[in-house]
Parts: structure tokens; C-alpha cells; sequence
């Protein structure tokens, strides 16, 4: 299953990210690493959030990321929220419909 975790910044998170940036950008590639965070970014002009895909087999995969983010844990994420995502198109689709 694909789950597509959506991040909102506050207003001043690229002025305050740098600090973090280094611990928050190694949980993100350790997740990456187990196969869980397929892919991750910020949204340009502006930079108000971010989209965070995971393949995992529930939600609190990428509950447990937010949890343990320092931008999340030091308040540059505002709110947070993970939606399933069923994927029916593409090579990694969950569930192929053609």
C-alpha cells in the first residue's frame, strides 16, 4: 500500500530549517533505505509544505516518521496528516488496473 503523508510548514521554516535539516534528511534516507519512503520533498513557490511517499503495509509507518522528524518535534511542521493512496498506474502501482 502507498500511503502520501502531507507536511505544512510554518512561515518561517526556511529560515529555521537549517539547524535540523542534517538530522531530518538522515531519518528520511534511513527510511528510504528500508524501502519504506519512496519518495519526499518540499513544494517550491512557495515553500509552504511537503508530500512524503511511503510503501509500507500501514500508516503507522509513516505516523511513526512524523513522530520521530525533528521538523515535526521542533515545530517547523504545523500539522501533518497521512492519507492511503491507492495506486492503480505505474510500475510500483499496489494495485494495477489496465
Amino acid at each position: 500500500m502507498h500511503y502520501a503523508m502531507f507536511y505544512e510548514f510554518r512561515p518561517d521554516y526556511l529560515e529555521r530549517r537549517g539547524q535540523f535539516r542534517a538530522d531530518h534528511l538522515k531519518l528520511a534516507w534511513e527510511s528510504s533505505g528500508r524501502g519504506e519512503l519512496q519518495l519526499g520533498g518540499a513544494f517550491a513557490d512557495p515553500a509552504d509544505g511537503a508530500l512524503l511517499i511511503f510503501k509500507c503495509e500501514s500508516s503507522a509507518v509513516p505516523e511513526q516518521f512524523a513522530a520521530a522528524d525533528p521538523y515535526v518535534k521542533n515545530g517547523l511542521v504545523m500539522r501533518w496528516r497521512v492519507r492511503a493512496w491507492t495506486t492503480v498506474v505505474g510500475a510500483e502501482a499496489t494495485t494495477p488496473v489496465r
